[in-house]
């Protein structure tokens, strides 16, 4: 078995990464990750080795950031110019918010794994053989997932016209 700071030095990207395709927030994912690693430390003895370290890492960020969720849950910003409606910037920008809303509404709406592949491949950057690898499964089955998240979301689409 790899030492801590081996494990913390292997991982340690691959948890960000997933984190920052979950929350969309680089600050807060680096929080996390650091949260993350810290839950591992104190529960290195209950590890069983029936998955990769990356799984059991990533199980753990997921956690935190519902954990993290829970204690904050969102809340739409307002400010002077989105109330009264003063700046057509500020009509785009909330015209691109509500895309953006919609998107990550129809992705949150799509069952697993589909719905954390296509998080991992479009937000994180990640390859499908990492998307693998953190599954567990090989890259063929992460690419073959990521297909099918996309055309479960193109039927969205048609079902909602």
């Amino acid at each position: 078995m790899l030492s801590l700071d081996e494990i913390y030095r292997e991982y340690a990207g691959y948890v960000y990464h997933y984190l920052c395709a979950l929350t969309g927030d680089a600050a807060l994912a680096e929080e996390l990750t650091q949260e993350t690693f810290y839950q591992a430390v104190k529960g290195i003895h209950r590890f069983d080795g029936r998955s990769g370290v990356s799984t059991w890492l990533c199980a753990i960020a997921k956690n935190q950031w519902k954990v993290w969720l829970r204690k904050n849950p969102p809340t739409l910003p307002l400010n002077e110019e989105t109330v009264t409606g003063t700046a057509p910037a500020a009509e785009q920008e909330a015209e691109a918010a509500l895309s953006r809303a919609a998107l990550y509404k129809k992705l949150h709406a799509l069952p697993e794994p589909y719905r954390e592949t296509l998080y991992l491949r479009l937000f994180a950057g990640l390859s499908y053989r990492e998307i693998g690898d953190i599954f567990g499964k090989t890259e063929n089955w992460a690419r073959v997932t990521f297909y099918r998240g996309k055309e479960k979301l193109k039927e969205k689409d048609t079902d909602e016209e």
